[in-house]
């Protein structure tokens, strides 16, 4: 019940994904507002995860998800209802709040789960992260193409209903395992200095990286973060509790997580365009939106069916060295996409290797935070290490939409990417992956007996 209240949280990174280019016609606005159709549910998810993950721990994790399951319902209806770009955009914001229901699930299998099926649960659990967006961009394809635009919000609509019903059956009651208030300073200071470096990432490219509104955004957002963490480490209730987010284990793991999160959302930028791009141009195959989403599918597929290998291996040789071998995967896929990428095929090899390391990575990461921290410290350490993901994912849109738009080329009146803009790409994905792979051998060597015994239920 928990993984399919996931699978419609990441579907929604998704889902309007086929429409981008036809936002401006069909909301009646500039490419440059409708960009925030898109932005605003990336803002949205980084600042309310973490601080979902605070209040999970406060005030139970289940009224959470329920709460934030009813801000998806909510935002999916004003979206559907509206024709206008404000509506939309204030739907989208409303969706974006639903990611925080990822790692509150893995908090809650901490608590409920005996240790032998936590690690395949936490696998199952955080390969919805791939999942929902890979298997539903076909479908978001199918309606994009064939329905009016609003059938894609009525179906987010459709599936937050199904998985409230489901986590209101099915998920028990929690115990509360941090008392207190929640640092409402600390959460607003969160929430600016993330916006500002996140809208500094995703709109830095479109802005110009050395305007004064991007680097106002970069150099706000990073003093203000400062400020907060100076705070932070001084209020008797903080928001995060830096020196536990700070342990070896939980900092490299979390700095890792932006390379992981940067790798995943390279393929999901690169892999389409490289796929439907016309062929006269030198750098595409011709397939269509709806073709190209089916390429891209199996990565989430292969994520779903290793989620229970990763879980064995976890409990087997520990979660740092599954780490370790989940970005070294992914480090392959760039390098095999690199010298082999002249038939479809070698695209839907380089993504399914692409799933298994986010599979192998996005299962790893959670335990490894979870043998680190106390257990009243679990949805938000693991909300933390969501948000670094979304830098990375963020990051990653900017990097390689910005590559792809500086090496183009004219093609009968339509700027084309080159074929060399796509290598260049994957080279920057190769590094990212790299850099992830050096960084999870710093962390701290655990067994999975070490882990810390899940808290029973009053």
């Amino acid at each position: 019940m928990l993984a399919f209240a996931g699978l419609c949280s990441s579907f929604m990174f998704t889902l309007v994904v086929p429409l981008q280019a036809e936002l401006p016609r069909l909301l009646s606005a500039s490419r440059e507002d409708t960009t925030w159709v898109v932005t605003i549910t990336l803002l949205v998810a980084a600042v309310a995860t973490p601080i979902s993950g605070r209040l999970g721990d406060m005030y139970g994790k289940r009224r959470v998800i329920i709460a934030l399951m009813a801000l998806l319902i909510v935002g999916s209806l004003i979206a559907a209802l509206s024709g206008s770009i404000v509506g939309v955009i204030v739907g989208r914001a409303l969706q974006g709040a639903v990611t925080g229901v990822i790692p509150l699930g893995i908090a809650v299998m901490r608590d409920v789960l005996p240790p032998a099926r936590l690690g395949t649960a936490v696998a199952l659990m955080s390969a919805t992260m791939g999942v929902g967006g890979a298997v539903g961009m076909p479908l978001a394809a199918y309606l994009a193409q064939n329905a009016d635009w609003h059938a894609l919000f009525w179906l987010a609509a459709g599936l937050g209903v199904a998985g409230l019903v489901l986590v209101l059956l099915f998920v028990p009651q929690d115990v509360p395992l941090s008392h207190g208030r929640l640092d409402v300073v600390g959460a607003i200071g969160l929430a600016i200095g993330l916006t500002g470096i996140l809208l500094f990432v995703s709109r830095g490219a479109e802005w110009g990286w050395s305007s004064s509104a991007a680097l106002g955004c970069a150099i706000g957002g990073v003093a203000v973060l400062l400020v907060w963490g100076w705070y932070q480490l001084r209020v008797r209730e903080p928001l995060l509790d830096l020196r536990v987010a700070a342990r070896p284990a939980v900092l490299f793991t979390n700095i890792a997580a932006i390379g992981m999160g940067f790798a995943l959302f390279s393929s999901n930028v690169t892999f389409p365009q490289l796929l439907e791009l016309p062929v006269e141009t030198g750098s595409g195959f011709g397939l269509s939106m709806l073709a190209a989403a089916f390429v891209v599918m199996p990565a989430g597929l292969v994520m779903m069916v290793i989620s229970p290998l990763s879980g064995w291996l976890e409990r087997t040789v520990g979660p740092r060295p599954l780490f370790t071998v989940g970005a070294s995967a992914i480090v392959l896929a760039y390098v095999f996409v690199l010298l082999w990428s002249t038939q479809v095929w070698h695209i839907l090899v380089a993504n399914a290797l692409v799933g298994v390391g986010i599979g192998f990575t996005f299962a790893a990461m959670p335990m490894i935070i979870m043998q680190s921290v106390p257990a009243n410290e679990t949805g938000a350490s693991n909300g933390l290490n969501a948000l670094f993901r979304s830098v990375g994912t963020s990051s990653a849109s900017a990097v390689m939409g910005g590559v792809l738009a500086a090496m183009s080329v004219e093609v009968d009146g339509a700027t084309i990417p080159t074929r060399a803009a796509f290598d260049v790409c994957f080279w920057i994905a190769i590094v990212a992956g790299v850099v992830a792979v050096v960084l999870s051998l710093f962390i701290p060597g655990q067994r999975p007996a070490d882990a810390h015994p899940p808290t029973p239920l009053a």
